[in-house]
């Protein structure tokens, strides 16, 4: 099983590089080593130390899961970001229709990888087989793992992420898929359902997602939105609860976590209360009186985010009912769904928000306690 111990360490020490990363080129093939088998229920073992065994071992794993180098069609690589491990590529996939080509997102693993990271990158493989698919959820197509650079392919979503798009609607019209598109009453229940129904599903994993905000919500065709970084998940599922180092914006964090307790689905139903405030807001920023820094303190003195002027009192007692202090009191994803969908039935769909004041991203950074090197990329996982 994954070193836990090694996980945290990394954890707190693995903020994200953004420097520009040369795209990788599929090196040829090494002769396999030494194979142990794996079952699809067993963990990656420590013992397998070199890459050839571990390629070996991933071959057979993931063999399933496994495409052909040949259906990536290299030429469209376009990097997004570099992460501590390797970089995140736009690229197009090859189908079985000669000529057509399906978007999709590459994870890679650089080609210098240690032993530990490649178990670690086998191991994000398995959650997403574990995890299964659910259409809210950013989906594993499949894997490549014969040789290295590995890599993990995703699902696009290329409108990109539900924070640039709540600002973009502070201007005159948004298009999406060529239709003119502005945001309602109506459209911010209904895709506040669509994350409640993701973090149901996860809840019916035993998971939880550990940091629910609109940056990490994407958009894709029709208006679907998919829940993306599941990195906390992860390593909730692989080390437990309690092996979370890593921290979230304290903004958006429920009380529990700010005093270091273990993060859980009803801490992410907290955080969901903030996410419903940045989209009837349009991507304002949370408690902006308060600094990050002063945020516990502020809450132990049961104070919580006035009623904004473009909410209704309908959706903000759903906010303050994710905003009760005591975990258990909060709605289960469940409530939330049936509530959200009473609110679909009564809701405005003819009134527009508007908000005019357009958002200044250095300014915004700093009120939301947000690194301002996270809000210049549109699609993050892991």
């Amino acid at each position: 099983m994954m070193n836990c111990a090694s996980m945290k360490a990394k954890q707190q020490d693995s903020p994200e590089s953004r420097e520009e990363g040369h795209v990788p080129v599929p090196e040829k093939k090494k002769s396999p080593g030494k194979t142990v088998s794996i079952s699809e229920h067993t963990t990656i073992q420590l013992n397998e130390t070199t890459r050839s065994s571990l390629l070996k071992t991933a071959a057979l794993t993931f063999k399933e899961l496994e495409i052909p180098h040949e259906r990536i069609s290299w030429e469209s690589l376009k990097l997004i970001r570099n992460g501590s491990f390797g970089g995140i590529y736009r690229a197009e996939l090859k189908t079985s229709n000669p000529g057509k080509t399906q978007p999709v997102l590459l994870k890679a693993l650089k080609e210098s990888a240690s032993s530990y990271e490649i178990k670690d990158f086998m191991e994000r493989i398995k959650f997403y087989q574990f995890l299964g698919n659910h259409e809210n959820i950013v989906k594993l197509i499949g894997c490549c793992v014969h040789q290295m650079p590995l890599y993990m392919i995703l699902e696009d979503a290329s409108n990109g992420n539900l924070l640039n798009f709540l600002w973009t609607c502070r201007r005159d019209v948004v298009t999406m898929d060529g239709l003119p598109l502005d945001l309602t009453e109506k459209q911010v229940y209904k895709i506040g359902q669509q994350i409640a129904s993701a973090l149901d599903f996860l809840q019916g994993k035993k998971l939880f997602h550990g940091d629910v905000a609109a940056r990490n919500v994407l958009i894709g065709n029709a208006f679907t939105v998919k829940l993306c970084r599941l990195g906390l998940a992860y390593r909730g599922h692989t080390c437990g609860p309690s092996s979370i180092a890593q921290t979230v914006p304290l903004k958006w964090q429920a009380p529990e976590r700010l005093m270091k307790k273990p993060p859980n689905i009803k801490s992410d139903i907290w955080s969901f209360g903030i996410l419903l405030y940045e989209m009837i807001t349009l991507g304002a920023p949370p408690f902006p009186e308060v600094p990050p820094s002063d945020i516990l303190q502020h809450l132990q003195r049961q104070h919580t985010m006035k009623r904004p002027s473009s909410c209704q009192p309908a959706m903000y007692s759903i906010m303050v009912a994710c905003w009760r202090w005591t975990p258990a009191d909060r709605p289960s994803p469940t409530e939330l769904i049936r509530r959200l969908q009473m609110g679909i039935k009564t809701s405005n769909d003819q009134a527009v928000l508007q908000i005019p004041e357009l958002v200044v991203p250095e300014l915004y950074a700093a009120v939301a306690g947000i690194d301002l090197r996270d809000l210049a990329t549109d699609y993050t996982v892991f």
